[in-house]
């Protein structure tokens, strides 16, 4: 289990105006909130005072994200491959570019992200729960879920990450929401629109350590 960064260089490309954010007359954060868990048209492709405002495909963006885990985890074309929260696919679809032959699998919940995801990758995604994964035990060698746990409840929280655990052989990596300070926690109150599971990095390491995870992970911060 390491701590690695593959994500803030894309976190860190986005400008974030926290008060704007709460205090927009038409979307408040309570509504934008209520709005975005619905995981629907409005989450991905609506106003973006609600969510991404436009969660399209954008060339290289992904690119770099699968060539470091490709590198970090040494992956190769027969290599088995599981997104847990995949949204519209774009990073798998990033893999099979790098790596032509790869077996990749997408999951999410969100039915109009699947429906609306990258052709090319369709195919391989399923609607269904990180709470249970409809795979094989020890089946892939490389299991991820991006910017997607920190949205759980505590009792799905701590099935996902055993589930994480169970499907995977020995590699495997999340990212998640997280501060270190009280203003990062004041941000992220501000900023996000599904997370449920706001957890200091030590507290991460706990839930980590009581469901067994043993993958690496990393953290993103609202500075």
């Amino acid at each position: 289990m390491k701590e690695i960064d593959f994500m803030s260089s894309l976190h860190k490309s986005t400008k974030r105006d926290y008060l704007a954010r709460v205090n927009d007359s038409m979307y408040p954060k309570d509504k934008a909130a209520v709005i975005a868990k619905k995981f629907d048209f409005d989450y991905w492709d609506g106003d973006r005072r609600i969510c991404y405002g436009g969660y399209n495909y954008i060339p290289g963006r992904w690119e770099k994200v699968a060539k470091a885990m490709i590198d970090y985890y040494e992956l190769d074309s027969n290599s088995k491959i599981l997104d847990v929260g995949c949204g519209k696919g774009y990073l798998l679809y990033e893999f099979t570019k790098l790596l032509p032959g790869i077996e990749i699998n997408g999951l999410d919940i969100s039915d109009y992200a699947l429906k609306n995801s990258k052709k090319e990758v369709s195919q391989f995604l399923t609607l269904g729960n990180a709470t249970n994964l409809p795979y094989k035990s020890n089946f892939f060698d490389l299991v991820i879920s991006i910017n997607t746990l920190h949205c759980l409840h505590a009792y799905e929280l701590d099935q996902s990450l055993r589930e994480m655990e169970r499907v995977g052989k020995s590699n495997k990596y999340l990212c998640v929401e997280s501060f270190r300070n009280e203003e990062e926690k004041a941000n992220l109150l501000y900023w996000q629109v599904t997370c449920e599971a706001f957890n200091n990095p030590d507290s991460w390491k706990w839930w980590f350590k009581n469901t067994g995870y043993k993958g690496d992970f990393s953290f993103i911060y609202f500075q």
